[in-house]
């Protein structure tokens, strides 16, 4: 007799999205690792996460893995919206930063600095 998973105590539906109970961490944070195809004892490690709350994270992702690669892939755009948002939002800040002038007693250190990235870049 097989016993069929309780993801309901370690996999619950939050304002987050679905996540490991106990922690912040969405399956969607699991997901990024499992498509990059890293095995599950870095994913566990990397999150601290115990071996039942992974083995459990991953028998639900293959389980239920139309409706995870939907809310994941969805997830996913919606942090790429979020990522063009805040670069043109901060688009002037850095332009700005890039062309500050060089404070007056500082030109020896900034011509320091750029010889030793120009030795650096040419080691590469």
């Amino acid at each position: 007799m097989t016993s069929t998973p309780d993801y309901q105590s370690v996999i619950i539906r939050t304002e987050r999205g679905l996540t490991i109970a106990g922690t912040r961490i969405t399956l969607y944070d699991v997901m990024d690792y499992v498509t990059a195809q890293y095995p599950s004892k870095f994913i566990q490690g990397l999150f601290d996460l115990t071996e039942e709350q992974i083995n459990t994270a991953l028998t639900y992702i293959e389980a239920h893995r139309a409706e995870v690669e939907v809310e994941y892939q969805q997830v996913l755009q919606e942090a790429e919206e979020l990522r063009q948002y805040y670069e043109e939002q901060n688009r002037e800040r850095v332009a700005r930063n890039t062309v500050k002038s060089i404070k007056p007693g500082t030109e020896a250190a900034w011509q320091k600095l750029r010889a030793a990235k120009t030795r650096r870049a040419s080691k590469v």
